[in-house]
């Protein structure tokens, strides 16, 4: 069989599994191809926003039903369930991000006619290549409530995002300004392909600014790491790290002042870093943990009161190729004042690895993490952080990690060397809610 037989026949098998015609129109100011144009034209239903339906009103014969999209369920519930031929229109791509999704859901194939993407363009515009970033929605679901801050914590983790923003607090209002004061290059693309296109590279006087134009694009980059140094193999994060709980030596420290891998071993896997997440590291020291958090992939933020150590922290971020939110003070009066307050996003996650009772209290009762780790060298902190657990309403665990490395004698011979014994005390959100529950 000749390979365009082949492609006829998968071509034909997609459009038998497409039912009664459904057809997804991509729009981005170009004209329609001609498939494009004829599906219209044969279509009893046509579906979009007002603006697409205009963009399209000399390619319909009078008598086409023409459905302005508002609620999604109910039109493509509609559209689902007749037999009769519908065309259904969307911006850029409508297989990312888009309604392609919505249908496929509901069992149906659609032919799908995709345009540009809003990503793409936006990244074009810019003058950017985009193979090396990372791409997130802020158009939220009900049930998480929380895609506006999921998506700020990735933007800021990584050197270069692309944030599909939302009317309703999730437009560029709720990323501009936490962006600039990372020092990130901001650009918002509005409107794309259309007569009132406007790309703005946002400056100071765009921090707090609310009149943006729908439907846009944020675009955020790292002036320092805007072209990723070799070509990037999967877009945007690269998966988990090639390793974890490195060695004390892969940290600048000050006299072993570093949590030991054993330790941080155990409190990655309860601090559950990744994409889309905030962990605060308090008592920093090192940053260790922070740097592994931001090698997952969480926005990572260190708050420690030594100056000399907060360079640490940074010098130990660049060595390893992530981004650290350094914050120096005494704590616990170094924590924002609420979640947001200074640029500081809310944390899903707390690591509490140095500080007393206190700052533990502190960042448990007014920041409600998700999930909260202690590492505990003192026996006499075991009780009352366990209790400070309890009472802030989260599950606890704990153990105690007693590591003995191999090391060489003098004979050519291994002994066991023992490390000092550190006790980790863990949180999780309680079923019934009482802490803040996390993405």
């Amino acid at each position: 069989m000749s390979v365009r037989t082949v492609a006829g026949a998968a071509r034909r098998t997609a459009e038998s599994a497409a039912g009664p015609g459904i057809t997804v129109i991509g729009m981005d100011g170009r004209r329609l191809p001609a498939e494009a144009r004829r599906a219209l034209w044969t279509a009893r239903t046509v579906a979009g926003a007002a603006r697409h339906l205009d963009a399209v009103a000399d390619l319909v014969p009078s008598g086409t039903e023409l459905v302005k999209l508002g609620r999604l369920d109910p039109v493509l519930d509609r559209i689902a369930a007749s037999s009769e031929p519908a065309a259904v229109l969307a911006s850029g791509d409508p297989g990312f991000f888009g309604i392609v999704r919505a249908l496929r859901e509901r069992g149906l194939t659609p032919r799908v006619h995709p345009a540009v993407s809003s990503v793409a363009a936006a990244f074009a515009r810019a003058g950017l290549p985009w193979d090396d970033a990372v791409v997130v929605s802020a158009h939220g679901r009900a049930e998480s409530g929380r895609s506006a801050e999921r998506a700020l914590a990735a933007a800021l983790a990584h050197p270069k995002a692309a944030v599909l923003t939302a009317p309703g607090g999730a437009g560029p209002e709720a990323f501009v300004g936490p962006l600039l004061r990372a020092g990130r290059t901001v650009y918002v693309a509005q409107r794309l392909e259309t007569p009132e296109e406007s790309v703005v590279e946002a400056g100071a006087d765009d921090a707090d600014r609310t009149d943006w134009a729908h439907p846009n694009v944020v675009l955020s980059v790292d002036p320092a790491r805007a072209v990723a140094p070799s070509m990037a193999w999967m877009p945007g994060h690269q998966g988990a790290p090639d390793g974890w709980a490195l060695p004390e030596d892969a940290f600048e420290h000050r006299a072993s002042m570093v949590t030991k891998p054993e330790v941080r071993a155990l409190a990655l896997a309860r601090l559950a870093p990744r994409p889309g997440t905030v962990v605060w590291d308090v008592g920093a020291c090192s940053g260790s943990v922070a740097v592994e958090c931001a090698r997952f992939g969480a926005h990572a933020v260190a708050f420690e009161q030594s100056g000399e150590d907060c360079a640490r922290i940074r010098a130990n971020a660049r060595e390893h190729g992530v981004h650290v939110d350094v914050r120096h003070g005494r704590l616990p009066e170094a924590f924002p004042g609420a979640p947001g307050d200074d640029g500081v996003p809310a944390p899903d996650a707390v690591f509490l690895g140095g500080g007393d009772d206190r700052v533990a209290a502190e960042a448990l009762r007014r920041f409600r993490p998700a999930r909260a780790v202690a590492a505990l060298a003192s026996v006499d902190r075991v009780g009352t952080v366990h209790a400070l657990l309890c009472d802030a309403g989260y599950d606890v665990g704990g153990t105690q990690l007693q590591a003995s490395r191999l090391a060489p004698l003098p004979n050519g011979s291994l002994r066991l060397a023992a490390a000092n014994p550190v006790t980790l005390l863990w949180g999780t959100a309680a079923p019934d809610g009482s802490a803040a529950s996390g993405p």
